[in-house]
């Protein structure tokens, strides 16, 4: 079987990774164009070959894969750019690295008798990744056009991924849910080492304090589930413990009180059929309070 070219729009972190990784598993390079031409030529150079080229429409003429890996604001305007410019050969298939964007904000693709899709791997990308496959056993999401699936499965599978099929519609609520997982994470933590560092813990120190007990939740979520991973006061239906730390985070934090108190708020759900609800009424009416 002939094998794929492939183009990439846009060579920064993802796309100079993705250039390296899909010549690796079989698919050629033949364009690439990016609004800095050092960052085109970086990933031409990462991939082994490939013509860098000024315009968009020129890197991607000839493939039958094309990736936009551009910020999301200029991704609907690359896809215009082509469609116009008849940059796309029929049959092409088109895939942006979006989390948030669906297939739709490259619908003009279609114009061209192109295929629209996106493929979002769930992992961040603090520089290009290479040798080092940072795709293997980590859910690559894709959504589009029949075509442009199949080949996006197809892309998962030679990097080692795992393939999950979403609904376009619901690209936007997908994307929520892995800002929660891994954004809002951070931002957990930052308000966890300030309680620490309230209580007399050194700045310095708070990350190792908490991270054995974040990275021990995790591997219990991923043992029992959600629901059975939940310990604690909240667990115990232990009123007074909550008090406790609402009186005194009101007292040391008080901008962090209704923080705590709406992560206890949505905690209550998973307390159910371990608590009374007797328990769990008190403690809604002490989350409730800010």
């Amino acid at each position: 079987m002939k094998s794929r070219t492939f183009a990439i729009i846009g060579c920064g972190k993802v796309g100079v990774t993705l250039a390296w990784h899909l010549a690796h598993i079989g698919y050629l390079p033949i364009g690439f164009a990016s609004r800095r031409a050092a960052s085109a030529h970086a990933a031409a150079e990462s991939a082994g070959g490939g013509r860098v080229c000024r315009d968009p429409w020129e890197a991607a003429a000839n493939a039958d894969l094309v990736f936009i890996t551009t910020p999301d604001a200029t991704i609907a305007f690359i896809a215009e750019c082509l469609a116009e410019h008849k940059g796309l050969k029929r049959g092409a298939v088109v895939l942006h690295c979006s989390g948030a964007l669906s297939s739709e904000i490259i619908a003009t693709v279609r114009r061209c008798g192109a295929h629209a899709g996106s493929l979002h791997p769930l992992q961040s990308f603090a520089a290009p990744t290479y040798p080092e496959n940072p795709f293997r056993g980590i859910v690559m999401a894709g959504e589009g056009d029949d075509e442009a699936l199949d080949l996006a499965r197809a892309i998962a599978s030679g990097f080692q991924a795992a393939f999950l099929k979403i609904e376009t519609a619901h690209k936007t609520l997908y994307h929520a849910a892995a800002v929660a997982a891994s954004n809002y994470l951070v931002t957990l933590l930052a308000a966890s080492t300030r309680l620490l560092e309230g209580s007399g813990i050194a700045p310095e120190n708070t990350l190792q304090v908490l991270l054995p007990l974040v990275r021990g939740t995790l591997n219990n979520i991923e043992k029992r589930g959600v629901a059975d991973a939940l310990t604690g006061p909240i667990a115990r239906g232990d009123v007074a413990t909550v008090e406790a730390h609402c009186r005194k985070i009101e007292q040391s934090l008080p901008d962090l009180l209704p923080f705590y108190q709406v992560l206890g708020r949505y905690t209550l759900p998973l307390a159910q059929g371990k608590v009374s609800a007797d328990k769990l009424r008190e403690l809604a009416a002490l989350l409730g309070r800010s």
